[in-house]
């Protein structure tokens, strides 16, 4: 199994990538800056260079832009920063993320249901 393969989504679970970001964070004596309010900004301020991106592009042009493998990269960067602060809130905070995600989606179903 070559690394590609190994670090895809298919192979790790959100439990294996908060331990690697821990590590990583751990690593560097950044717990003492990761407190919640800092992770929240955190997690606007990479999504807001994501909407950088596309910002002012036509629907059209956007749907070029993940195509373009420059831009793609730097899509993917900034979906990984968005995706670290998340991951590092849910590690340091215990928020089990599977959890959150399957409740949300239980309200939503009630608040959007399917229309025929």
């Amino acid at each position: 199994m070559s690394d590609s393969t190994k670090n895809s989504d298919q192979n790790n679970t959100l439990e294996n990538l908060k331990e690697k970001l821990a590590e990583f964070c751990e690593k560097r004596n950044w717990d003492k800056e990761h407190k919640p309010k800092e992770l929240a900004i955190g997690v606007v301020t990479e999504a807001s260079e994501l909407l950088e991106i596309f910002r002012f592009l036509s629907e059209e042009n956007c749907l070029k832009a993940v195509k373009n493998p420059e831009i793609r990269q730097k899509i993917a960067e900034e979906l990984a920063d968005t995706l670290s602060f998340i991951l590092r809130f849910a590690q340091l905070y215990q928020f089990d993320l599977s959890l959150c995600l399957k409740d949300k989606l239980a309200k939503n179903a009630i608040k959007y249901p399917i229309q025929n």
